[in-house]
């Protein structure tokens, strides 16, 4: 597993499409965290995170790589990740109803040797909430987006059997949304 590599591959795949801080060699520039991001703080008047990498502090934060893509992304970066020998560790999401958005978060991880965690991130519109399976890539990944699906109702297109995994067949609600009364 080679980390600077993973790095590399991810911060590119992030910046694709976006108007990005280049240096005068031509890399773009990895974000820092500090402060009270750090934290998992965010001041009231932040607008939602933009897409690119963090590296992160893991004592701090229990990764190594914080990265928010594009929904279409998801599986480019599920295919870098796996090429390098890491495992899907679950998939879940964030209901951002203020935002009118979900946030769909992969936790993968490499444990054969030093401890490497990395989470990639996507946003994608809560009235389309559309994000391609990776199951394809990560066959264990089918139940994560199952459960995902069934909770918050974030469609994983592509998916061989996005069907209900907890709740009644007939359940025609999503208890995770912040919008949800019984």
């Amino acid at each position: 597993m080679d980390r600077v590599k993973i790095k590399r591959e991810l911060e590119m795949l992030a910046a694709k499409g976006l108007v990005a801080e280049e240096t005068p060699e031509g890399e773009v520039q990895a974000a820092e965290v500090d402060g009270d991001e750090a934290q998992g703080k965010k001041k009231e008047d932040d607008a939602p995170r933009e897409n690119g990498l963090l590296e992160t502090d893991y004592a701090a934060r229990g990764t190594h790589l914080d990265v928010q893509i594009n929904p279409d992304q998801v599986v480019r970066a599920a295919e870098i990740l796996d090429s390098e020998g890491m495992t899907i560790e679950m998939v879940t999401g964030v209901d951002w109803i203020k935002e009118n958005q979900f946030e769909v978060i992969y936790d993968y991880s490499y444990t054969g040797g030093e401890l490497f965690r990395v989470l990639v991130r996507a946003r994608v519109d809560r009235d389309k909430p559309d994000v391609p399976t990776v199951s394809e890539v990560y066959g264990g990944a089918n139940w994560h987006e199952r459960e995902t699906w069934d909770l918050l109702g974030i469609n994983f297109v592509g998916h061989p059997q996005l069907e209900r995994f907890l709740l009644p067949e007939d359940a025609d609600f999503h208890p995770l949304r912040k919008d949800f009364t019984a």
